[in-house]
């Protein structure tokens, strides 16, 4: 394959923490080695709810980043409430018994005056620019990675007036996403994000998504080729740590109010109080943002004295945690919504050598991975009495000092591996 150039427009680059900036980051990385020069277009002043500094140093000297400035809403509504505006621009929303006043403006001014979201102001100055670098460096084909959506509106205007090819990257789904019925849409809103989703679908020459599900529900949509390439795992030179003394489970990564998994505390506490031992070894590892309710809930089932609440550490240091901990907990919304989602830390948490304890919606597409790579255990949300007896089997394998997994087929989700695929999209295109 000649030596081509390929224009990557994405919102979270380093040093934005977080899953949303892995993806791209680690695609950059590989590209060269296929002979394919990547440019990555970003933010000058971008509004990241989480930032890892440590990230950073992944990025080659050699990239060529281009930057441009952002208007962001979530700039003003930090002189507001800086907590309420940093949590819902992370995701997190509270129920909405539990929401404020203020809460409640912000997330209604959100979903209807900012569509699809609120980097919508950085589509016009972005299009003008980018039109005339695509034109003065040769450029063929571009990519646009979303959420946040607006950024596929980059696209699809550059797709309108440039012979270029277009290929439109969804990490998550667009109008199903779990959050979307959060945000107090207007029918007038519903329909335009409906109408720009569609716009964009039937546009783009290729789109790319994370998981099977989200393919099928895309081709509701649109004829365009879609192609799934799932998030992966990468080499992560990290120092190896010895295993955690105590029976420790780790979540990592944001812990929603919607996924709060009542059958998981239920199970331990019913576990402190028939087995003693249990509750001398036990540890809670929470290591992200924690929504105030999974915390009351913890509280409830009297296992707050079990936590040990981290709070947000870089990518490095959660890795390390990952492969010291003796139990990982992955944990999915329990909605029609959620199952098309494969959270990114499933793939790192693969590779860490630890067996992973999984909760989630039936037919979930990550249940699929865990089975056919042998890396852990899926229950649903009513399954309490199977989920109590598995963390029997893994405590009593921790007592004996026992306690692994024996993954097979791994080496397809490597980032490198995902790369390779990729390309063959984007050869597909030029051909």
């Amino acid at each position: 394959m000649r030596n081509s150039k390929l224009l990557i427009i994405t919102y979270y680059w380093p040093p934005a923490g977080g899953p949303g900036v892995q993806r791209w980051l680690k695609f950059v990385k590989y590209l060269p080695d296929f002979n394919i020069q990547p440019i990555v277009y970003v933010p000058e002043n971008p509004t990241y709810p989480i930032i890892d500094t440590n990230l950073e140093k992944e990025v080659s000297n050699n990239l060529l980043v281009l930057k441009q400035p952002i208007f962001e809403p979530y700039q003003l509504a930090g002189f507001l409430s800086k907590k309420s505006t940093e949590k819902i621009s992370s995701g997190i929303i509270p129920p909405e018994k539990k929401q404020n006043i203020l809460q409640k403006v912000m997330l209604w001014v959100r979903g209807n005056f900012f569509i699809p979201d609120a980097r919508v102001y950085w589509v016009k100055p972005s299009v003008k620019y980018l039109k005339k670098y695509i034109e003065e460096h040769g450029i063929e084909t571009i990519i646009t990675s979303g959420p946040p959506h607006s950024l596929h509106l980059i696209g699809l205007h550059l797709k309108n007036s440039l012979p270029i090819h277009w290929i439109a990257d969804f990490r998550d789904p667009w109008t199903t996403i779990g959050y979307h019925s959060e945000l107090k849409l207007s029918k007038y809103a519903q329909h335009k994000h409906k109408k720009l989703e569609k716009q964009v679908m039937q546009t783009a020459d290729t789109l790319l998504v994370t998981s099977p599900t989200t393919k099928k529900e895309f081709e509701s949509i649109t004829t365009k080729p879609i192609e799934v390439i799932t998030n992966g795992y990468d080499i992560e030179n990290v120092e190896k740590k010895p295993l955690d003394t105590k029976f420790s489970l780790a979540h990592i990564g944001s812990f929603l109010s919607a996924r709060n998994p009542e059958i998981l505390w239920q199970s331990l506490s019913e576990l402190c109080v028939e087995h003693g031992d249990f509750a001398t070894h036990l540890e809670l590892k929470l290591i992200g943002a924690i929504s105030a309710e999974v915390l009351q809930s913890i509280e409830k089932y009297n296992l707050s004295s079990y936590v040990n609440n981290l709070g947000y550490v870089s990518h490095k240091i959660a890795v390390e945690a990952q492969r010291s901990s003796q139990v990982l907990l992955l944990i999915e919304i329990n909605s029609e919504e959620t199952k098309s989602i494969i959270p990114g830390k499933l793939f790192e948490y693969m590779v860490s050598e630890r067996p992973i304890l999984a909760i989630g919606p039936k037919d979930s597409d990550f249940e699929t991975i865990l089975k056919q790579t042998n890396t852990g255990t899926f229950f649903l949300y009513h399954e309490k009495e199977a989920l109590k007896t598995q963390i029997k089997k893994y405590y009593a394998s921790y007592l004996e000092q026992n306690l692994r997994v024996s993954p097979v087929g791994l080496q397809y989700y490597s980032r490198k591996k995902l790369t390779e695929k990729l390309i063959e999209v984007i050869q597909k295109l030029n051909h």
